[in-house]
């Protein structure tokens, strides 16, 4: 079995925030970073579920449920932002919290040619996590539309995130020596890949959004 004294530290630190706030913690967290602010809600779900599986204090269900619901509130109340204040809003105070002027842009592009797949999708890559609810109202998607695939895209990133993690924890945890390191590393690497991939394709849809708008300011058909 793993040893977990090098992990005491941080195990301390989740057992304090667990003890004064409960599940609740989880799901306020995941509920600010959906309305659109640049919380680690996604940190937060992979250590505490990793938490229930090194010591079994909390159950994993419940950090699910937790997780699904802050998502699903938070997104919706995102939304209701989005719709009152719209793009005059995004664009005079989106800068604060990363929403630039690219990003808007990227943002209406994507949700005229994909709309519920980018509330889904939209779930699972942080560069849009935070603001998919935003930019939904304000480019006046339907609501039950954007409901539907919010609790889809909710559930599937919440309670998978949460689930996967805790049986990653523990398969991990009944490993040691060179086999559990390797299995770190791996993890490691697959993730700053994907990141890596994300941030490209960021780059390559926000110029591909920008000169879309800039054919349909000079009057041109855009395919």
């Amino acid at each position: 079995m793993a040893s977990l004294d090098g992990f005491s530290p941080l195990l301390h630190s989740f057992e304090s925030l667990f003890v004064h706030y409960g599940y609740g913690v989880i799901a306020v967290v995941v509920m600010l970073e959906s309305m659109g602010l640049p919380l680690p809600a996604e940190t937060l779900i992979i250590s505490s579920a990793l938490y229930c599986a090194a010591t079994h204090r909390l159950d994993i269900s419940w950090v699910a449920v937790a997780a699904i619901a802050g998502a699903i509130m938070g997104d919706n109340f995102g939304y209701l932002i989005g719709r009152r204040y719209g793009h005059r809003l995004l664009e005079r105070h989106g800068g604060k919290v990363g929403l630039n002027d690219r990003r808007l842009i990227l943002g209406r592009y994507l949700f005229r040619r994909h709309g519920g797949k980018v509330v889904f999708f939209g779930r699972f890559i942080a560069v849009l996590r935070v603001f998919v609810a935003l930019l939904a109202g304000a480019n006046h998607m339907p609501w039950h539309t954007f409901l539907f695939f919010n609790a889809l895209g909710g559930i599937g990133w919440a309670g998978g995130y949460a689930l996967g993690a805790y049986y990653l924890g523990h398969k991990v945890l009944s490993l040691s020596g060179p086999v559990g390191i390797t299995l770190g590393i791996v993890a490691a690497l697959v993730l700053g890949g994907s990141f890596l991939f994300l941030k490209k394709n960021e780059v390559r849809l926000t110029e591909e959004a920008t000169r879309a708008a800039e054919r349909e300011q000079r009057g041109e058909t855009v395919p």
